[in-house]
């Protein structure tokens, strides 16, 4: 039988696990946008530590909140591509893409833009090689095998799995298991660029 792909094996999460690991990935997102704010002074990265600080309340002690609000806030601190011509615009817009996903997905109680924020997150590394590193090769098979195999790829996959497998594992999300993989992500230290 052949293995599930990373994105089966998410589907098949409960819905707070989903939620578990779709906030873990927004954390690993949330220093591109730092670093795209720092550079070119655009946006407010406090609404996005705020906002996802909300998500992980509403996972750790169920904690309501205005979803549609911080949705508003995010759509106001979200890069528009035609003002802005960096690398950093890209990965600044998956971060809030995705984080816009995860609200969406806990306020309607949806595993679907759960699944999203995993394939934005592997998208986002794809798009950042594809614009810098991988950017001199023309060949499209050529260029989507240097993808695949590149070292920044193989890690996001490695560590979207590595969290899969750990809340395959955990029958209870409890506010214990939430802070300690807040705590995994913010030790980690480096986005999902690696950066």
């Amino acid at each position: 039988m052949a293995r599930k792909t990373t994105f089966q094996e998410i589907r098949e999460l409960d819905l707070k696990h989903q939620g578990v690991l779709a906030a873990y990935l927004c954390e690993r997102m949330l220093p591109n946008y730092d670093l795209f704010h720092e550079s070119t002074g655009f946006g407010d990265p406090k609404v996005l530590r705020g906002g996802l600080n909300a998500v992980w309340d509403k996972l750790s002690v169920n904690k309501g909140s205005d979803w549609q609000r911080w949705q508003e806030k995010l759509e106001e601190c979200t890069p528009n591509e035609q003002d802005f011509d960096v690398l950093g615009m890209f990965p600044a817009i998956a971060a809030c893409t995705a984080l816009s996903s995860l609200m969406q997905g806990i306020e309607d109680k949806d595993g679907a833009p759960l699944l999203d924020v995993a394939k934005i997150s592997q998208g986002s590394v794809a798009h950042f090689l594809e614009l810098g590193e991988l950017a001199n090769i023309d060949d499209a098979g050529e260029r989507a095998v240097a993808m695949d195999e590149h070292p920044l790829s193989a890690y996001e996959i490695e560590v979207q799995q590595a969290m899969v497998g750990f809340l395959q594992d955990t029958a209870v999300i409890d506010k214990e298991l939430v802070r300690e993989v807040r705590a995994i992500a913010r030790e980690e230290g480096i986005s999902n660029l690696g950066l």
